[in-house]
């Protein structure tokens, strides 16, 4: 009697399972030098699969023994893949509304208030007219009190001037990136984690690469404006987004903060 291989609800759920867990994990490890450690590790534990089935006792408990203990050693080499992932997870669990831990905080700390994104907005366009370098990283729910840290706390009112005079290349905070979060300047001249994206076009330098970096690793929206050029870039989500308009600027902003 033939034995037909029988296909379950489960079984076809486990395996578009794994493939959204092996596509997202591409898609956070792409362009980096994780992917090809990545490669590395999947070739060995092929090559492990291939020696056992073959029999080959000797070899295959090798591999069997370094992959055993591989698990710890990929924790330590994808932390901050890992880290992105849960990131990723979690914000779209807060997109969704399923968790909102927000309840805990007062209406200012919810949101960024309109008064605050039109400062914000004419201190980019004038930035970027007088083509002065910018950094400007606005927390949401997780918070950037780490990177804060890096820098000189400052705690004031956004404001417009005050904003393009932290910027001016003569002030001694100019050199690194302002914090914005709760509605407040928290701190200048912060110093933000570097992307390894190696997919970043070449003509955009450190300025970007750190933008790049702070979106990849925390839920913070970082504005950055060129120094050469005068563009304006925005960067969120582990993604960055070139040559905006101090409109669409705006227009980004409010619908990431509303």
């Amino acid at each position: 009697m033939i034995a037909f291989i029988t296909v379950r609800f489960w079984d076809i759920l486990d395996i578009l399972l794994l493939a959204l867990l092996l596509f997202e994990t591409y898609r956070l490890i792409r362009g980096t030098v994780a992917m090809d450690i990545f490669v590395g590790i999947f070739l060995v534990y092929i090559f492990w699969l291939l020696v056992r089935a073959l029999h080959m006792e000797m070899i295959a408990s090798v591999l069997g023994q370094i992959i055993g203990v591989g698990v710890i050693a990929l924790i330590v080499v994808f932390q901050q893949e890992i880290r992105r992932f849960l990131l990723l997870l979690g914000g779209r669990y807060a997109k969704a509304r399923l968790f909102k831990f927000s309840v805990f905080t007062s209406p200012e700390e919810k949101m960024l208030l309109p008064e605050t994104i039109r400062e914000i907005i004419q201190a980019v366009r004038h930035l970027s007219a007088s083509r002065t370098g910018a950094l400007i990283a606005i927390a949401r729910e997780g918070g950037l009190e780490a990177v804060m840290r890096s820098g000189d706390m400052i705690r004031a009112e956004v404001n417009a001037r005050l904003l393009e005079s932290i910027f001016f290349k003569n002030n001694p905070l100019h050199d690194g990136a302002v914090i914005i979060q709760h509605n407040k300047i928290e701190a200048a001249r912060c110093v933000l984690p570097v992307t390894e994206n190696i997919f970043l076009p070449a003509k955009y330098g450190m300025r970007h690469r750190a933008g790049l970096g702070l979106a990849e690793k925390t839920d913070a929206v970082v504005i950055i404006v060129s120094e050469e050029t005068g563009e304006i870039s925005l960067a969120y989500d582990a993604e960055i987004h070139f040559n905006l308009s101090p409109e669409k600027l705006k227009e980004e902003i409010e619908n990431l903060f509303s």
